[in-house]
C-alpha cells in the first residue's frame, strides 16, 4: 500500500519557503516556524503572497513534489512540477478510451449518485425523528429519486449526453435539500443554493474551498500513475481545465467535501465571523477559516475505510490514489470496468 505523504499548506502571507539541505524551511518574518523533509512531502500548497526559493522549486521538482500557488481565495494560479512520470502507452489508451467514454462516465456517475444518496440517508439515520415531517418527506423523496436514477445509468446503454444528464438530475436533488442537513440554521450560514464563481455565501464558499483542495489532490493522483489530468471523460475538454481529476472528484466529494462542510458548520468550528464579503456580493473564507478548514482536512484524510474492491483499509486520503491506479488498470485492460469507490 503506498504511504499517505503529507502536504503542506502555507496560508501566513509574507511566509518564505527555502530549501536546506533535505529540509523544506518555513520562515516568517525571518524565524523558522517549521521544517518538512522532503521525504515525507507530496506537495506544496501556497496561498497568496508566499516567497518560495529557487533552490527549493528545484529540489522540490527532483524529488517529485509539486508546488502550488492560489490566490488569497483559494483560486488556482500556477503549479509547478518535475518531469512527468508515467508512460506514453498509458496516456494514448487514455486518450483512445475518451473517444468513447461512456463506460467510464457510467462508473464514475454510478459512484457519485450513490456516496450523494449515503450522505442523505445519513442525515436520515442521525436526525429524521427531528425533521419536521415535510422536511422528511423532501429528503426521502430525493433519497427515492437518487435510487431510480442509479438503477436507470447501471441498467440503460445510454449515450454520454444522456449520462451527463443524470448526473446534472442527481445534482439538482441533493442540493435541492442540501440546506435540511445544516443544524441548527442560522440566518448567516442558510443555504441559498449552489452558486459558485464566485460563492454568494458563507456554505458555498466553504464548498469551493474544499473541492478546490480535492482537486487538488485528485489531479496529483492522475498524474502520479501516469495519467494526463488534462483529459477526461465526464467533463469536457478545456484549455487550462484538468478534466480528468475534476472526473475523479465526482465520487468523492459528497464525502470527502460535503459531509466535512456539514460537520465544521453544524459542530460551530466555522462561524460567519470566519468569512470575507466582497464587493458584488462574492464571500470568501478569512485566513483564520482556512486555518480551522485545512487543519480539519488533513484529519478527516486520516480516517481509514475498507476499498470496496480492493477489501483493504486504506486512510481516505489514499482513495484518489487508488482509484487513479483503479482506471488506469481498466484503460491498460487489466479490469473489464472501472470501479467506482463507495462510501459505507
Amino acid at each position: 500500500m503506498r504511504k499517505l505523504l503529507n502536504t503542506l499548506y502555507v496560508t501566513t502571507e509574507g511566509a518564505s519557503l527555502r530549501k536546506d539541505g533535505e529540509n523544506l524551511v518555513a520562515e516568517i518574518d525571518g524565524a523558522e516556524r517549521a521544517r518538512v523533509p522532503f521525504h515525507m512531502l507530496a506537495s506544496v500548497v501556497a496561498f497568496g503572497a508566499i516567497f518560495v526559493s529557487p533552490a527549493l522549486l528545484g529540489a522540490c521538482a527532483a524529488a517529485g513534489i509539486s508546488v502550488v500557488f492560489l490566490d488569497r481565495a483559494g483560486r488556482f494560479q500556477a503549479r509547478v512540477e518535475g518531469p512527468v512520470s508515467g508512460n506514453v502507452l498509458l496516456r494514448r489508451a487514455q486518450y483512445r478510451a475518451s473517444d468513447r467514454p461512456e463506460p467510464v462516465v457510467r462508473s464514475v456517475i454510478l459512484g457519485k449518485v450513490a456516496n450523494q444518496r449515503s450522505v442523505l440517508m445519513r442525515a436520515l439515520r442521525d436526525y429524521g425523528m427531528e425533521y419536521a415531517p415535510e422536511v422528511r418527506a423532501a429528503i426521502v423523496a430525493s433519497v427515492d429519486r437518487l435510487a431510480h436514477i442509479l438503477r436507470r445509468v447501471e441498467q440503460a446503454d445510454d449515450p454520454l449526453e444522456r449520462l451527463r444528464g443524470a448526473e446534472g438530475e442527481a445534482a439538482n436533488l441533493y442540493f435541492a435539500v442540501f440546506g435540511h442537513l445544516i443544524r441548527p440554521v442560522e440566518p448567516q450560514m442558510s443555504w441559498r443554493g449552489r452558486s459558485r464563481r464566485p460563492p454568494l455565501d458563507p456554505i458555498n464558499a466553504l464548498l469551493s474551498f474544499l473541492y478546490t483542495l480535492l482537486t487538488h489532490d485528485c489531479r496529483s493522483a492522475c498524474e502520479a500513475v501516469g495519467l494526463d489530468p488534462a483529459v477526461g471523460f465526464l467533463h469536457r475538454d478545456r484549455p487550462g481545465r484538468p478534466s480528468l481529476a475534476l472526473d475523479l472528484m465526482e465520487e468523492f466529494r459528497p464525502v470527502l467535501a460535503d459531509r466535512l462542510a456539514l460537520s465544521l458548520i453544524n459542530r460551530r468550528q466555522i462561524q460567519p465571523g470566519d468569512f470575507e464579503h466582497r464587493e458584488g456580493g462574492a464571500v470568501w473564507l478569512s485566513a483564520s477559516g482556512r486555518k480551522t478548514v485545512l487543519t480539519a482536512w488533513q484529519e478527516r484524510k486520516k480516517e481509514e475505510r475498507t476499498h470496496p474492491f480492493l477489501d483493504e483499509k486504506a486512510p481516505l486520503g489514499l482513495v484518489p490514489f487508488l482509484q487513479a491506479q483503479m482506471l488506469a488498470r481498466h484503460l491498460r485492460g487489466d479490469l473489464d470496468v472501472y470501479p467506482p469507490w463507495f462510501w459505507k
